[in-house]
């Protein structure tokens, strides 16, 4: 029999955290930042290995630029990479370029996705947890749990001893099979399609250069072979149908890979990891029963292609964890009711995005080498959420619930600046653009800064635009006052310069 112990009443912890995925680490990430204390729980003796999930999306490296890891996330991964495509014929497709509409826009920093091993990732957010005093305990599964009122009562086991952890909140970031769902009885809409599968692999290759992300097409199926940077290592990609063997051996990849690219003279060798992905395909009922909530895969499985789930994962991470910071500091407990009506829309969304994507893909026996603005995730709004309020008619090019973009020319006292790096800290921001308020807004026990958009800058809370770029881009009078949330959302927009309006909004979440 296990071992016991029990965490006693007065310690009960804020939030435990089970999963120590990309969603996992985000969310653990955003609540320390916050100072609100938390246990992050993963069932793998320690962090996983394997390429997985290598795509981020513009809208991933703006939360993770607001995190302050951006840079090192950038530096072992490569923004719009190259694609060849080689098509049945010999016919080669040149892709990847970034598109003139995204190119040189001042309001979008990260115009394209940045290739990058999944395990890449979740080091760079490894790595800011425990800056941030954080830690996971590895090796720690989440047996079982129960919620009252006020609390949740959890079961985990580390080496064969099982303690009792008391928290208010429980967030299962616990993956596709999350027992955290499970045990909330929370159904896993969707199916599973064994007429579409994939054999992914991290291997070394002889023979091939490391230039281009290289695809071949063939009536068989696709192959691909990508580079993945800051390695020496090519991430393997093979579609399988009904009846095609599966095997994850050096020798059926080898065999694959050479009837769909028809070359010989190209070795595989060293394989350090491989998988068989099967679409299993599925949205949960809800996000939330209780104190406890689910997120990433742990809520939404989708097909690999658009590269959106392990994105779509740490956004939901992101949009929870500044509200549960909120609560913990006194916030409205109702607020925690936005996460699900805002991201499980998104959810479903994404889920059809990414059908529509592997359909398009069966048919043509490879991938769309053209990027375009449908798979960047910086159109996501909450436009239809309680949180967005406005006074703006509906055809409003900026509206509350949009995405702030980013301004490359501000003066500040201290000098010219961002306004992401004014935004940088996962705080609510209020703009300005009108005279000063006659008083503060009353926002706690939200963490609110002021900046004023001034002619001429002099004191910490005042800003210019030299160019009128900020004005732009937001459409703003100049009365307007705006809001941005936490996560990079507009939340509030009165054009009319009316502070009650900020002022109201704080009140009814706070």
């Amino acid at each position: 029999m296990a071992a016991t112990s029990t965490t006693a009443p007065q310690d009960l912890l804020p939030v435990l955290i089970a999963g120590a995925g990309p969603t996992g680490l985000m969310l653990a990430c955003e609540l320390a930042r916050r100072g609100i204390a938390f246990r992050q729980i993963e069932t793998s003796p320690a962090a996983q290995v394997g390429s997985r999930a290598k795509g981020l999306q513009p809208r991933s490296l703006e939360m993770f630029d607001n995190l302050g890891i951006v840079e090192r996330v950038l530096e072992h991964g490569w923004l719009a990479i190259p694609m060849h495509s080689k098509t049945a014929d010999g016919q080669v497709i040149y892709g990847g370029a970034i598109p003139d509409s995204l190119s040189r826009r001042p309001d979008i920093p990260y115009p394209a996705s940045l290739v990058t091993p999944q395990w890449r990732t979740e080091e760079a957010l490894r790595l800011r947890l425990r800056e941030l005093g954080g830690t996971v305990e590895f090796g720690t599964a989440l047996a079982s749990f129960e919620q009252s009122e006020d609390r949740v009562t959890a079961v985990v086991v580390k080496d064969g001893v099982s303690e009792t952890i008391q928290a208010r909140w429980l967030v299962g970031c616990d993956g596709g099979h999350s027992v955290v769902r499970k045990q909330a009885q929370i159904a896993f809409e969707g199916e599973i399609r064994e007429d579409v599968r994939m054999i992914i692999a991290d291997l070394k290759v002889d023979g091939l250069d490391r230039e281009c992300w290289h695809m071949w097409r063939h009536e068989e199926g696709s192959a691909f072979l990508c580079p993945l940077p800051s390695t020496d290592i090519f991430q393997y990609q093979a579609s399988l149908s009904l009846g095609q063997n599966a095997e994850t051996t050096l020798e059926n990849l080898q065999a694959i890979f050479e009837r769909r690219s028809g070359r010989t003279d190209i070795r595989l060798h060293d394989m350090e990891w491989s998988t068989v992905w099967r679409a299993n395909i599925r949205l949960a009922e809800r996000y939330r029963v209780g104190r406890a909530f689910i997120a990433g895969d742990a809520a939404h499985i989708h097909s690999p292609a658009g590269g959106q789930g392990m994105n779509t994962g740490m956004q939901d991470a992101a949009n929870l964890g500044w509200k549960l910071a909120a609560v913990e500091k006194g916030a409205s407990s109702a607020l925690l009711d936005t996460y699900e009506a805002e991201r499980r829309p998104i959810g479903a969304g994404v889920l059809s995005f990414s059908n529509a994507r592997l359909e398009q893909s069966r048919v043509e026996g490879g991938v769309n080498v053209q990027r375009d603005e449908s798979t960047l995730q910086l159109h996501i709004n909450y436009r239809n959420s309680s949180l967005s309020r406005d006074d703006r008619s509906e055809d409003a090019r900026m509206r509350a619930g949009d995405r702030a973009p980013d301004v490359t020319r501000l003066v500040t006292p201290g000098g010219e600046r961002r306004l992401f790096d004014l935004l940088r800290g996962g705080r609510f921001t209020l703009l300005n653009f009108g005279p000063r308020l006659a008083a503060p807004i009353d926002a706690a026990p939200f963490d609110l800064r002021t900046l004023n958009v001034v002619e001429q800058p002099r004191h910490s809370d005042e800003i210019a635009e030299p160019d009128g770029q900020l004005s732009r881009q937001f459409g703003a009078g100049d009365r307007t006052l705006l809001l941005i949330r936490p996560d990079g959302y507009v939340a509030v927009i009165s054009d009319a310069g009316d502070a009650s309006a900020i002022t109201s909004y704080f009140a009814s979440i706070s």
